[in-house]
């Protein structure tokens, strides 16, 4: 007899070995038919298998559906091979390479010796579509590694063949086919082609085999895949409004800032941006001020010796902008910890200078490579609101409870109340004695239950030196992006020979918590402006009044209006142009600036204007005095 624990902790007997298919039809045809794969248990954890899957002996099991997050992997994973089968039935001379699951999606990566256009796509998503209408059924087989290779040469899929070719000669490769297609592949997969149903192609990109700018440019479609019609859809009405409010266009469309191929990575910022981060900085500056922080400025330049040991030079150097003169060796700094150590080390410390709090709006170069960057996202040289605490043992905990609470009202100033905890827990290559990891995991996770904070705890994805707190905002698209860091580091000041006097007379080593709030300003705006679709909160806002005069008459009243806004520290400009108010409206409308004010004979005769708020929102005739102060109450409260 076979025993089958169930996840409800039922167990079934069964007289035979059996598949997961004929478990899930022994307990129900609805089941049956849903099912997409099943999870058997095995060593210590569990693993996905295919409904085919023979059941041999007594253990656990659950039936994976298109509910199961698993569920949706699966028919995403399926779904990348049907579209290698729709190309290789329209182009039969592509080769296939690989094609993994990504977020919300797939792709999968082609040579073929034309690019595929718009009509391609068009053309491989209905033969797609065909192809699942068939539901022909996805069969697995087993291969000897050589017989496999051979087996992919003789098909003329020499990239397939290379694949296989790194695999250890000892070991056997799973094939999946499905009609006239067969590749290469783990698993599991569908059951048959008529489980994929709901999917779309979404375009085409370069990508190099296995990564290696010396190797060929591959053709990768990108394609996304769901459970259900209405999921698809409710996917792609996001990606609308995520174009909408994409970083890129709206620098351009409003005057923010620019990238250009002269300085790949690096942001030119136009004078409306320039604004937006000068608010940015200076509200982090007085963030600094209020909570103990001493600000400091550190070089951008350091010789490779503090590289080396910090340990940088040897895990890091590729990321690294070098330079040379007069025979010695430099890099642009990629983080501020090292200098900041070297700010701490000037003069003797004592246990009654500690906490020591050292803040820095450090510039920093990293070396990305170009077909990761992304508008002001993702770049090469970016500022950080770095800071550094200098503590005991005794204090990470009350430093940590304190940045969390800091943490939650800064993003709450910038408008984002959702934020996900995540404990990232020591890696298996670490360094450090494993009772200081005890005490640094233990600090992190009691500070954030201290907290009120529910988090998770991602397993060895620590720092090679610490552990440590990520902060991910939710967006008003529900996108993830992870911001703010608390580290313990044990290891790095104990490198640089930081240390401080103990009550005892003794010498020590300072702990290091390395905290970031913002962490890049450069990609922190980026996600301010499409958090705000470009129409930033008032106290953000480059232009926040712009002052509109109706004819000539009123030019001069409108230019008192401005003078008085200003001197009461608004930023607020004026449109004099000779053209219809009602073009002027509008085309500040587009610019998004929060608060239009128009001047006509009347205003000018009473001292009042005409305020229009952003979003078309008529308010009325106010007293200049009367509107001045609803707006620095409006910034007071960044409303």
């Amino acid at each position: 007899m076979i025993t089958i624990t169930l996840p409800d902790g039922s167990r079934r007997e069964y007289p035979a070995p059996l598949t997961v298919a004929e478990v899930a039809a022994s307990i129900g045809t609805g089941l049956a038919k849903a099912a997409l794969a099943g999870r058997v248990a095995h060593g210590d954890g569990a693993r996905l298998v295919d409904t085919s899957h023979r059941i041999e002996a007594d253990t656990s099991l659950a039936i994976i559906t298109d509910k199961d997050p698993a569920g949706l992997e699966v028919i995403r994973h399926s779904t990348a091979h049907l579209l290698a089968y729709a190309v290789k039935e329209l182009f039969p001379d592509a080769q296939v390479t690989i094609g993994p699951v990504i977020e919300n999606g797939f792709y999968y990566d082609f040579s073929y010796k034309r690019p595929f256009t718009p009509e391609d796509l068009q053309a491989i998503e209905a033969r797609m579509g065909d192809l699942a209408k068939k539901d022909e059924p996805v069969v697995r087989r087993v291969l000897p590694r050589d017989e496999a290779v051979a087996h992919f040469k003789a098909m003329g899929e020499h990239y397939k063949a290379e694949i296989i070719g790194s695999i250890p000669a000892d070991q056997e490769v799973s094939l999946y086919r499905e009609g006239g297609f067969e590749d290469l592949c783990r698993g599991p997969h569908v059951p048959s082609t008529g489980k994929l149903r709901h999917f779309k192609l979404m375009k085409v990109a370069g990508a190099y085999w296995r990564g290696d700018s010396s190797n060929e440019m591959l053709q990768r479609i990108y394609g996304t895949a769901w459970a259900s019609k209405d999921d698809l859809q409710q996917y792609l009405t996001l990606l609308e409004e995520a174009e909408k409010r994409d970083h890129r266009r709206l620098g351009r469309e409003l005057d923010l800032f620019h990238v250009d191929d002269h300085a790949p990575g690096v942001v030119f910022w136009h004078p409306k941006g320039w604004t937006v981060w000068q608010q940015v900085e200076q509200y982090m500056r007085r963030v600094y001020q209020d909570n103990g922080y001493q600000e400091v400025k550190g070089p951008q330049i350091l010789d490779k010796t503090l590289w080396e040991k910090t340990g940088h030079w040897d895990k890091y150097r590729e990321n690294m902008f070098t330079t040379e003169s007069e025979k010695r060796d430099y890099a642009l700094k990629p983080m501020n910890c090292p200098g900041h150590i070297l700010i701490y080390k000037q003069g003797i410390k004592s246990y009654r200078d500690l906490p020591l709090r050292l803040g820095e709006f450090g510039q920093c170069h990293r070396n990305e490579p170009s077909g990761g960057l992304h508008g002001i996202m993702r770049v090469r040289g970016f500022t950080q609101d770095d800071g550094h605490i200098f503590c005991t043992e005794d204090q990470i905990l009350q430093e940590c409870n304190a940045f969390t609470a800091l943490l939650q009202k800064v993003y709450a100033d910038f408008g984002f109340t959702e934020i996900l905890y995540k404990v990232a827990t020591r890696p298996e290559k670490r360094i450090g004695a494993d009772d200081l990891w005890d005490k640094a995991e233990h600090a992190l996770m009691e500070s954030l239950r201290n907290s009120g904070c529910e988090f998770i705890i991602s397993p060895g994805d620590g720092a090679f030196y610490g552990p440590k707190i990520e902060y991910t905002l939710k967006d008003a698209l529900g996108r993830q992006w992870q911001c703010g860091t608390i580290q313990v580091d044990f290891s790095l000041p104990q490198r640089l020979e930081a240390e401080f006097v103990a009550e005892s007379g003794e010498r020590r080593t300072p702990v290091m918590l390395h905290r970031a709030i913002l962490g890049s300003l450069e990609r922190f705006i980026g996600i301010l402006i499409e958090q705000h679709a470009g129409a930033l909160p008032t106290w953000l806002a480059p232009t926040q009044v712009i002052v509109l005069n109706i004819t000539d008459s009123q030019a001069e009243y409108a230019r008192d209006v401005a003078k008085t806004l200003q001197k009461q520290g608004l930023r607020c400009e004026l449109d004099l142009r000779n053209e219809k108010i009602t073009y002027k409206i509008r085309a500040h409308s587009l610019q998004k600036v929060p608060f239009i004010l128009v001047v006509g004979d009347k205003e000018a005769a009473s001292n009042c204007v005409a305020v229009r708020a952003r979003g078309n929102q008529d308010l009325g005739v106010m007293a200049v005095s009367a509107f001045a102060e609803k707006v620095l109450t409006d910034i007071a409260a960044k409303a």
